[in-house]
Parts: C-alpha cells; structure tokens; sequence
C-alpha cells in the first residue's frame, strides 16, 4: 500500500469519525459565534489583542492575531481573511483541512516506521 493511498484511508476514517462524533450544530449556535466573531474583531480593530477561549477555532484566531499585529495600520485585506478564516469555521472547511493535515502527518510516519 502506497503512504498516498494509506493517507486518504487515514483521512477518510478520520472524517467519518469526526462526523458521527459532532453534535449537529444549530443556526442559534452559528448566530452566537458570528456574535463573539464581530465583538472580538472589534477589540482587535482597536488595539486590544484577541480573546481567547471564545468558542472561535485555530485558523479564525490565527487570522484576528494578524490584524491585531498590523494595529493601528490593519488593511481591508487582513480584516477580509479573518472574515474568510471565520467562513471556514463555520462551513467546517478548517476542521477538515486540519483533520486532512493531521492524517497525512500520520500515514507519513506510519510509512516511515
């Protein structure tokens, strides 16, 4: 078995899993995370650096550090890619790459060992 062809098993598993574990999320759910997405954008528009713990994933977070750095000069750009890392959070897209990422990482150590 080619570690290709093991990686896309790992990933095909993972997501599985991961869709029998996930609690249907409802749209008061998505409607309280767009709430806490535009109040903590807010704070860090004006120079406080992101909360954290806020329900709000890796990759929303990592962007909101962006435009925190970029403070007091944050671009139109880098507001646009937390929005868009947020739209990822919400449509599940970031959890699936991370889970792809994580089940390519181990079928390449399984092919290795």
């Amino acid at each position: 078995m080619t570690a290709a062809t093991m990686a896309a098993m790992v990933v095909a598993v993972v997501a599985a899993a991961m869709a029998a574990e996930r609690p249907a999320r409802g749209r008061d759910d998505d409607e309280r995370l767009r709430r806490v997405f535009e109040a903590v954008l807010a704070k860090t528009l004006s120079g406080t650096g992101p909360l954290t713990c806020t329900g709000l994933d890796e990759d929303t977070e990592n962007a909101l550090w962006a435009v925190w750095e970029a403070y007091p000069h944050a671009s139109a750009e880098l507001v646009q890619a937390a929005r868009r890392a947020f739209a990822g959070q919400l449509d599940g897209s970031n959890a699936a790459r991370w889970h792809a990422d994580l089940a390519r990482a181990i079928a390449g150590r399984r092919a290795h060992g």
